[in-house]
């Protein structure tokens, strides 16, 4: 019997840790073209991936996109075209350690750096006198205040905000319930490096779809791309550094918050009610009750966390009559 384990576990090794350096899966088609159509600028000697379309004639109009964690700037897909046609210019990058850019480990992430990297971009672009429009969903909205706290502060490289539209994000601690997986990865020193590695395509899976709604479920291809996406330069293995976001924006409420209740910035909220992250009626509720300037358009009720990719027409349609309405 005792040499029976012993056989086991000999197999069970080799094979475990064949199974923990499986390597990234091969991109899609359409994940492929979306990467041959961007390009990578350098910041603080990382490389960071962005695209730059150049769109209507007779405008001057530029929409940055920030993207949520913990996919990518392919999140934006859906509405890239349509914001060609009203835009002059639609730029959006994957943050460090998403999607095509860099993923150093070890690294200390933060939300600082992040807004660090877009003032980066578009100092690279030349638009640091630019007035700009900022679509943030999820992590990005986080980004996105701190942008808002720099430029209303007049920081030294700050940008020059137009608009700012937000979008499901856990923009107040106190009305965010992140999942167990984040929870774990972000708090648990012991078990994130293990959670990291065995974390695979059908757990990723299970837990994207429970933040979508029933009814808008991604396909089966989408799935995988944005699975690709993470996986790409071992993404997955940054994951609870990423994830100490939550941490920050905790310890860090006063300032965001206190520069998206202050701001004289025009501003918007695209809201999908079905989010179990941030919860219908709970975070709709502390948000018009604090972000007294702010509009808001609350989706079908059957639209959950990501809105841009579950109901692309309803959050163009709310967009572009919150950009017609100043």
């Amino acid at each position: 019997m005792r040499e029976w384990w012993i056989h086991v576990g000999l197999i069970c090794i080799p094979l475990v840790a064949v199974y923990l350096h499986i390597p990234p899966p091969q991109l899609s088609p359409a994940l492929q073209k979306w990467h041959n159509a961007g390009e990578v600028f350098h910041f603080r000697g990382r490389k960071i991936f962005y695209r730059d379309s150049y769109g209507a004639l007779g405008s001057s109009d530029i929409v940055i996109l920030l993207h949520g964690f913990p996919t990518s700037s392919y999140d934006w897909n859906k509405i890239w075209e349509p914001l060609t046609q009203r835009f002059h210019r639609v730029i959006a990058l994957d943050f460090l350690g998403f999607g095509f850019s860099d993923k150093p480990r070890p690294h200390r992430y933060s939300i600082f750096e992040q807004a660090s990297v877009v003032e980066a971009l578009v100092s690279n672009l030349g638009l640091s006198n630019q007035r700009v429009n900022l679509v943030s969903h999820d992590y990005g909205d986080t980004v996105a205040l701190e942008l808002l706290y720099r430029s209303d502060q007049n920081r030294t490289g700050h940008l020059t905000f137009n608009s700012l539209c937000l979008s499901n994000g856990g923009i107040f601690p106190e009305t965010h319930y992140p999942r167990l997986l984040q929870t774990l990865l972000k708090d648990s020193s012991f078990l994130a490096p293990l959670l990291t590695r065995l974390t695979n395509y059908m757990i990723f899976q299970k837990g994207i779809g429970e933040v979508f709604g029933p009814y808008t479920q991604p396909t089966d291809a989408e799935f995988w791309d944005m699975w690709t996406g993470l996986r790409y330069n071992d993404g997955n293995l940054v994951l609870d550094s990423i994830l100490q976001y939550i941490n920050q924006r905790l310890k860090h409420r006063e300032r965001w918050v206190g520069a998206l209740t202050s701001t004289f910035v025009p501003l918007h909220m695209i809201y999908g009610p079905l989010d179990p992250v941030n919860p219908h009626p709970q975070f709709i509720r502390v948000y018009q009750q604090l972000v007294q300037r702010s509009t808001v358009t609350i989706l079908d009720e059957h639209i959950s966390h990501y809105p841009q990719l579950e109901d692309p027409t309803g959050f163009l349609n709310a967009y572009f009559n919150f950009i017609h309405s100043f």
